[in-house]
C-alpha cells in the first residue's frame, strides 16, 4: 500500500491563489470605513489599508496591486500626477469621483487608469469594479464613457476598416492566431496590423503597448462599443 509521504503531499497540493490586495487613497476616513470591510470580504480580494495622500501611500513598504484612489484630494495633488507615482510604485488605479469637477474626471481619464467610478454607486457596484480592476481588467462605466465623449483634447487614430476590426477581435480578447481565424487572414498580418496600430498610437503620443491600454485606445476612439451598464 502506498503511503503519502510529506513530500507527495506537498507537489500534489494546489497552492491558492493570493488574494489581490486593495489600498485606498482618500482624505475621507468614511471612504475607507465603508468600503474597506467590503474589500476584504470579498474573494480574491485583501484590504491593506487607506492613505490620505499618494506621498503617504508611496512611503509605505507593504504594497498594492490595485489602489483606489479619489479623484479631488485636498493636498492640492493633480490626478495625472497621482496616477504616474502610483503606477510608478507598481499598482493599477481605479479612481473614485463624487462628479462634481468634470474638468478633473477628464484629465483621470487621459491617465493610465483602469475606469473611473462614482461614489454614489451601489457598494456592490463599486465592488464588483475594485474587483474587476484587481484582475487587471478595464472598469468602464457612464462616468468615463461621458469624460472620454466630452475630452476635445483626444485625436482619432486613423485606422483602415481591417485595422478597426483587428484591434475590436484582440482588444476584445482574442489571441492574435483567433483573430486570424476569424478575418481568414495569416496569423502573421494579424500581428502586423497590431505592431502599425500600436505605432499609430506611439506617434500621436498615446501608448497602446497592452491589450488593456489597447482597449481603452479603442473606447475613446469610438472603434470600441461601451458596454451597457446593467
Amino acid at each position: 500500500m502506498h503511503r503519502e509521504t510529506p513530500e507527495t503531499s506537498r507537489s500534489t497540493r494546489t497552492a491558492a491563489p493570493r488574494a489581490a490586495r486593495v489600498a485606498i487613497v482618500d482624505d475621507h476616513e468614511l471612504v475607507a470605513l465603508a468600503l474597506g470591510d467590503r474589500i476584504d470580504a470579498r474573494e480574491g480580494l485583501e484590504f491593506v489599508g487607506r492613505a490620505e495622500t499618494v506621498d503617504q501611500l508611496v512611503r509605505r513598504s507593504r504594497p498594492a496591486d490595485l489602489v483606489v484612489l479619489d479623484l479631488n484630494l485636498r493636498d492640492g495633488s493633480l490626478p495625472a500626477d497621482n496616477v504616474a507615482r502610483i503606477r510608478k510604485w507598481g499598482a493599477q488605479v481605479l479612481v473614485l469621483t463624487s462628479g462634481e469637477n468634470p474638468y478633473l474626471t477628464r484629465e483621470a481619464s487621459r491617465t493610465d487608469v483602469l475606469g473611473v467610478v462614482r461614489k454614489s454607486a451601489r457598494p456592490d457596484r463599486i465592488l464588483d469594479a475594485i474587483a474587476a480592476a484587481a484582475t487587471g481588467q478595464p472598469v468602464v462605466t457612464t462616468e468615463w464613457a461621458v469624460a472620454l465623449e466630452s475630452d476635445p483634447e483626444l485625436r482619432a487614430a486613423p485606422l483602415t476598416e481591417r485595422e478597426r476590426e483587428v484591434l475590436e477581435l484582440y482588444a476584445l480578447g482574442l489571441g492574435a492566431k483567433a483573430v486570424a481565424a476569424k478575418l481568414h487572414v495569416s496569423e502573421s498580418t494579424v500581428i502586423d496590423h497590431i505592431r502599425r496600430i500600436r505605432a499609430i498610437y506611439a506617434q500621436l503620443q498615446r501608448p497602446a503597448n497592452t491589450k488593456v491600454e489597447l482597449y481603452q485606445r479603442g473606447l475613446e476612439d469610438g472603434y470600441l462599443p461601451f458596454p451597457s451598464e446593467s
